[in-house]
């Protein structure tokens, strides 16, 4: 693992920290039952198995 050498202030580390940002799942439907569902896409598989309810 990469180990900084040295000290980085605190307005470069909360500007750094500001740029991770969590992307909104995409949804994909998926019928069920005669009913169509959003559910995201990584989840789809599972829906369809019947592993997870809309």
């Amino acid at each position: 693992m990469a180990v900084p050498k040295r000290k980085m202030s605190r307005s470069n580390t909360r500007h750094r920290r500001a740029q991770w940002r969590a992307d909104t799942p995409r949804l994909v439907p998926v019928t069920l039952a005669g009913h169509t569902y959003l559910v995201p896409q990584h989840l789809r598989k599972a829906y369809e198995r019947g592993l997870l309810r809309p």
